[in-house]
C-alpha cells in the first residue's frame, strides 16, 4: 500500500514552478480583457495564483472561465513557445508588471483611461528583441528598462495630444534586451527610464 500511495500522487497535489503561476496570470489578464472578470475580481485571483503551492490551488482561480483555461490538471508546464504575445488591457485602471515576470517576444499594451507600469529590471525576458505595440488613448504607460538594455521608437505612428519622454538615452542603439516600440498614444504620456540607483534618488 505504501508504495502505491508514492507511485499514485494526486497530480492537483503536486508543486507549480514560478513559470506557470505566471502563465496564469496571463489567462487572467485575457480574462479581465475580454470582460469576464473585473478588476476587484483580477486583483484577488492573481494574488491567489502568485501564491498558489499546487496545481490544484493554482487551477482553482480559472474554473469558472469559459474558454481561457489552464492545461489540465498534470500537465507539464507551459513553454513560453505555446504563448507568444501577452496582452495587457488596462481600461479605467491601472495595471503594474514587475518583480520576476515572464515576458514573451510580443506585448500589446491596450491603455485606455488608465495607467500601465512595465518594469524590466528583474523580468525574465525570453528573446534578445521585444516587440511591444502601444494602443494607449488617454492614458500613460510607464517603462523601466535594466542597464545595458535599449529602445527602438521608430516604429511609433502617432503621438497626438500627447508626449513621449525618453530619458534612457538609448533609443537605436545596441543593447539586451532590445525593446522595440510600434502603435499610437493619443492623448497620453509614455515615459521610459532606468531604474532608479537608490531610496532617495
Amino acid at each position: 500500500m505504501g508504495e502505491d500511495t508514492e507511485t499514485t500522487t494526486d497530480p492537483r497535489n503536486l508543486r507549480v514552478s514560478d513559470e506557470e503561476r505566471e502563465h496564469v496570470v496571463t489567462v487572467l489578464q485575457k480574462a479581465i480583457g475580454r470582460g469576464m472578470l473585473d478588476l476587484d475580481e483580477f486583483t484577488q485571483r492573481t494574488d491567489t495564483a502568485l501564491a498558489a503551492r499546487t496545481r490544484g490551488e493554482l487551477n482553482a482561480v480559472l474554473v469558472d472561465i469559459p474558454g481561457l483555461v489552464n492545461r489540465a490538471v498534470g500537465a507539464p508546464p507551459p513553454m513560453v513557445s505555446s504563448d507568444q504575445r501577452l496582452v495587457l488591457s488596462a481600461k479605467y485602471s491601472s495595471l503594474v508588471r514587475n518583480g520576476q515576470w515572464l515576458v514573451p517576444p510580443e506585448i500589446a499594451v491596450q491603455n485606455k483611461y488608465g495607467s500601465t507600469k512595465l518594469d524590466f529590471s528583474e523580468a525574465q525576458v525570453t528573446s534578445p528583441t521585444v516587440q511591444i505595440d502601444l494602443d494607449c488613448k488617454w492614458g500613460s504607460i510607464e517603462v523601466i528598462i535594466p542597464e545595458g538594455a535599449s529602445i527602438d521608437l521608430n516604429a511609433i505612428t502617432e503621438i497626438k495630444y500627447g508626449s513621449l519622454e525618453d530619458k534612457t538615452g538609448t533609443d537605436g542603439r545596441v543593447g539586451n534586451p532590445r525593446l522595440v516600440f510600434s502603435g499610437r498614444v493619443h492623448g497620453g504620456s509614455l515615459t521610459i527610464r532606468h531604474p532608479r540607483r537608490g531610496l532617495f534618488s
